[in-house]
């Protein structure tokens, strides 16, 4: 797993090298936006970027906009501005996550980690090549158009239950968890509350896409492991 750290103070780069390599992840570092733009462009496998906000010349957010023409790698903004309307700019510019300094280790390596899972697991790639996926009993998913037929009539599927089944539709095979389902679909640290926001919506989906929604087919509960797509 590769991480670019990108941040124009050197002991920050240091810190941030030392904390990630020993919990086994590769960096590499750039000291501002336009090298950190170079770094990815020229490494097509790395998995993450940590970047810095406010840097000289090409500002994080700005260097961000450009890696965003030509790579969807996740990117968590790791930065000592903290207002609302910086979020909402460093979202709005394709930000995966945020993170306001001073933090503690181990809220930066759970948002590494839930970054990185969702990226690895989430392989959106190998899916988007097919331009539809048959997942049996009359539904079939169109994943250019998000559109969804089931014996051939489209079905009113609303977004988040699209990435919930698209998510799983690229995990066919395997029993996924209701935390990892809300890292991957929603974005964010799973809370207690979360497992019933995941239940819920594969509810609705069981409702729309099968025969008999009490005696599901399509989108299986595997006891104690989660949800799986065959």
């Amino acid at each position: 797993m590769k991480i670019l750290i990108t941040d124009d103070e050197i002991e920050i780069r240091k810190v941030l090298k030392l904390l990630l390599e020993s919990k086994g992840y590769e960096t590499l570092e750039a000291a501002d936006g336009e090298s950190a733009v170079n770094t990815v462009s020229e490494n097509a496998d790395i998995d993450l970027c940590i970047m810095d906000i406010m840097m000289p010349g090409l500002s994080g957010v700005d260097a961000l906009e450009k890696i965003r023409r030509f790579s969807d790698v996740p990117v968590l903004f790791l930065t000592a501005k903290s207002l609302d309307s910086d979020k909402e700019e460093a979202y709005g510019k394709g930000g995966d996550d945020y993170i306001v300094k001073p933090f503690g280790p181990k809220e930066l390596l759970l948002k590494v980690e839930a970054l990185t899972r969702r990226y690895v697991r989430y392989d959106r790639k190998s899916l988007d090549s097919l331009d539809t996926v048959n997942l049996g009993y009359g539904v079939v998913v169109n994943t250019k158009t998000r559109e969804v037929l089931k014996y051939g009539e489209p079905l009113d599927i609303r977004d988040k239950e699209m990435e919930l089944l698209l998510f799983l539709s690229a995990n066919r095979g395997r029993a996924i968890s209701s935390d990892e389902i809300y890292e991957s679909v929603w974005g964010e640290i799973p809370l207690p509350s979360s497992n019933n926001t995941v239940t819920v919506h594969i509810l609705n989906l069981r409702r729309k896409l099968e025969d008999a929604p009490s005696s599901p087919k399509i989108i299986r509960t595997v006891w104690g492991r989660g949800y799986q797509i065959d």
